[in-house]
């Protein structure tokens, strides 16, 4: 096996991704060709990813294909679209002292300053600016999202 990974994009109509992936899963198939796989990522519209050693595989798996315009040129580093294929968890950007923006739940819209983060239970503290007294609670640390990072 290579230690390097060759993954070239493919643009197609925005939309169309998971279908075009099924039917070049189909080809791959039917025709042997040597595509170790094809990545079809949610948050990156109108491309989809194709592992293979040679671009060549992929230009005769595409060719004549309605809704794709294309391979592009080059390849794609893994590093590149990691970030897209395992997310890192919204615990691990968040810090004491964050002013958060709470997006579930029954104080979703409040906003708030992080007290306390329990990283093995994905629990933070918050501070409630919205209350009239200081009111610590208690949340699930995907029911928020960053407004501000703490000042050091």
């Amino acid at each position: 096996m290579n230690d390097k990974v060759s993954i070239y994009a493919v643009r197609v109509t925005s939309g169309q991704e998971k279908n075009l992936a099924l039917l070049l899963e189909a080809r791959i198939k039917s025709n042997n060709i040597p595509i170790k796989s094809i990545i079809v990522l949610d948050r990156i519209k109108g491309f989809i990813f194709v592992e293979c050693d040679l671009p060549v595989y992929i230009d005769k798996i595409i060719y004549g294909v309605r809704y794709i315009k294309g391979r592009m040129s080059g390849i794609i580093d893994y590093e590149e679209i990691e970030k897209f294929v395992s997310p890192k968890p919204i615990i691990d950007s968040l810090d004491i002292n964050d002013i958060v923006e709470i997006i579930g739940g029954p104080f979703r819209g409040m906003k708030g300053k992080i007290l306390y983060i329990n990283k093995d239970k994905n629990e933070i503290k918050v501070e409630i600016f919205e209350a009239a007294y200081p009111l610590p609670i208690t949340i699930n640390a995907d029911y928020v999202k960053i407004v501000e990072k703490a000042r050091e």
